[in-house]
């Protein structure tokens, strides 16, 4: 072998020699495959042009009987000469090569990204950016006009949003059939015609409708297979479409440090799970999602940790359904037969829960344990999954907000049957009632559907009477949109007319409107600890803006305060990141402004005032 590798490198040294490689060439694809080579020492140069085409062509399905003079070559790249010298070499002589240091290189392609959708996708973008960066992508620009790959991250939940992506792919396509006009107008500051890459959920869901839409799209990547972005990307550079949209039951990306999007920002997100077990009729998620499966706590204390040293001082956990979060990677058992696992009372699901391990309870004990100084929210939740034991760890955790989003859906009992969530009217407004309770100044949000199949009037003046009767501090409301492959889509009929849901939508945002003012107006008179997030667009040069606990936006004059925590008694202005104790004084019915007080930390504004509460009860 090393006497026949020798030979073979001889020849290619020489000048105007043509190699014809016949079959079998076993070993000519094995010494073209480009992958490192631990046992040798060789590593590859990963973001060379030839090294990557001579990759594709060894390990593709196309074959290799062309003539070695003809493959493209660059003179700071490897070539077919170097990796024959390179085995020659290893093959001849006991001792191992030295390994070949890859030169750094411009990155291999600017990156523009756009997303839809809910707070997951946003989270999943970053760690797009993350798997991106590690292969070569290492710039991100404003406008797609600059960009060599352009990422699209959709969301397949409604209508609306399906129409405005392909509003914005119809742009894309546009930049990249014309690119070359567009350059020498100067509209287009790309160097190649750029790649559009559709992710997320629409991209599961219309996976061939969009790959046959005059090539407008190059790649569609599923949820599940984002790591494999990089080889989808190179698939297009020999004319194939890329493709990947198969679920997964494990995947969590939980080894991957998500490239934060806003660096600046003192709020993060950190998802906790993927997917969905519920299968409510109306419901995409779980065909586009996949099952549910939870990250390792480990995986998120160190990704909190990580944000805590970056300056972030407000985490939000996401999951599709994220209270039923249920790590069972260190620790599982069989869940007892005939035993539900503590779901609220009075509520149930079709899927059964096979493993127990940690719940969403023991990790939000653990993260408010070890980050003291951070505050943390989550979302978004599914009702079924609230047992005491977690309505009791928000009550005696000063850093887990009193918030929370408990979607209803509708408030009528048979039209929540169909939508097969699990529970009744009277089910959904007791547990309100509890957690009101045990969390007495607790914030809550909801979501509601007007329209659903086979809703009546009688159905929707329930759902009137619920918003009312709960008094929601936020609401996302909708008109229902019929989505393929749902149980919703197989088995009922869209027979609400559009004009009847549109009537019934805003009927309902009138009604929310006035419930909502009066949860704002009864936060008058009280002091709330304010996280800042930046100067207040209304009056910017003189206010700030940010959130209180329950989630409120309040608005406060930017004046010197004293630092309660300082070893000085200097006062200071507030700083985006502060905790600012600020006396409500006003209520818009949609915002709050009042005085601030002081800068202060989450722990000793609640140690102020347990003082001021235990001194209350003794007098």
């Amino acid at each position: 072998m090393a006497t026949s590798l020798s030979s073979l490198s001889s020849i290619l040294n020489q000048p105007r020699h043509v190699v014809l490689l016949q079959k079998p060439c076993r070993f000519a694809l094995r010494l073209l495959s480009w992958k490192p080579a631990e046992a040798s020492g060789i590593r590859c140069y990963q973001r060379q042009r030839t090294s990557t085409r001579l990759q594709r062509r060894s390990l593709g399905s196309r074959s290799f009987s062309s003539s070695i003079s003809s493959l493209p070559t660059h003179s700071d790249g490897p070539s077919l000469r170097h990796f024959v010298a390179q085995a020659a070499a290893v093959t001849a002589s006991e001792p191992q090569a030295q390994n070949v240091v890859a030169p750094e290189g411009p990155p291999i392609g600017r990156i523009y990204h756009e997303t839809y959708g809910c707070q997951m996708n946003i989270n999943d973008m970053e760690i797009v950016l993350s798997i991106m960066k590690e292969a070569g992508y290492s710039e991100v620009v404003d406008v797609p006009e600059n960009a060599e790959v352009i990422f699209i991250n959709t969301c397949a939940i409604r209508d609306n949003a399906e129409q405005k992506v392909w509003q914005r792919l119809n742009y894309f396509w546009f930049l990249k059939r014309h690119w070359k006009s567009n350059v020498k107008i100067g509209r287009s500051q790309s160097t190649r015609p750029p790649k559009v890459v559709v992710l997320g959920c629409m991209a599961e869901r219309l996976k061939d409708k969009i790959l046959d839409a005059d090539k407008m799209v190059d790649v569609v990547c599923g949820p599940d297979a984002y790591r494999d972005l990089p080889r989808l990307l190179q698939d297009v550079d020999y004319g194939q479409k890329g493709i990947n949209t198969l679920l997964s039951l494990e995947e969590t990306y939980a080894d991957i440090s998500p490239v934060r999007i806003s660096k600046n920002s003192i709020s993060a997100f950190v998802s906790v799970m993927r997917g969905c077990n519920n299968m409510c009729s109306f419901c995409i998620v779980p065909f586009t999602r996949g099952r549910e499966r939870s990250r390792p706590v480990e995986s998120m204390v160190r990704e909190v940790g990580e944000l805590w040293q970056e300056g972030v001082k407000e985490v939000t956990l996401l999951g599709q359904n994220v209270n039923s979060y249920n790590d069972a990677s260190e620790y599982e058992k069989e869940a007892e037969a005939g035993t539900s696992w503590n779901y609220s009372e009075g509520f149930s699901s079709l899927c059964k829960v096979k493993k127990v391990g940690s719940r969403f309870a023991d990790l939000l004990d653990r993260l408010s344990t070890e980050f003291p100084e951070m505050r943390f929210r989550y979302t978004s939740p599914h009702p079924k999954d609230f047992p005491d034991e977690l309505l009791y760890i928000m009550r005696d955790r000063h850093n887990i907000c009193n918030y929370i989003h408990l979607p209803a859906q509708s408030g009528s009992s048979r039209v929540i049957e169909r939508m097969r969530r699990g529970y009744t009217r009277e089910a959904y407004f007791d547990l309100v009632q509890k957690i009101r309770r045990i969390i007495p100044d607790v914030g809550i949000s909801s979501d509601f559907i007007c329209g659903f199949c086979g809703e009546t009037e009688e159905d929707h003046e329930e759902t009137i009477s619920l918003v009312k009767a709960v008094g929601y501090d936020m609401a996302y409301m909708f008109a229902y949109s019929m989505r393929d492959k749902t149980h919703a889509n197989r088995n009922y009929d869209d027979d609400v007319p559009e004009k009847v849901k549109q009537r019934r939508l805003t009927e309902l945002i009138e009604t929310f409107r006035e419930s909502t003012g009066q949860c704002y107006d009864s936060q008058v008179g009280t002091t709330q600890l304010v996280l800042v997030e930046g100067p207040n667009k209304r009056a910017p040069d003189t206010e700030l803006i940010g959130k209180s606990d329950r989630g409120h936006r309040v608005s406060f004059v930017n004046v010197p305060l004293p630092d309660r925590d300082a070893d000085s008694n200097e006062e200071r202005n507030p700083k985006v990141g502060d905790y600012v104790e600020v006396r409500i004084q006003k209520s818009s019915r949609a915002s709050l402004n009042g005085e601030a007080i002081a800068i202060s930390k989450l722990s000793t504004f609640y140690n102020i005032v347990n003082e001021e509460t235990l001194a209350c009860a003794i007098s």
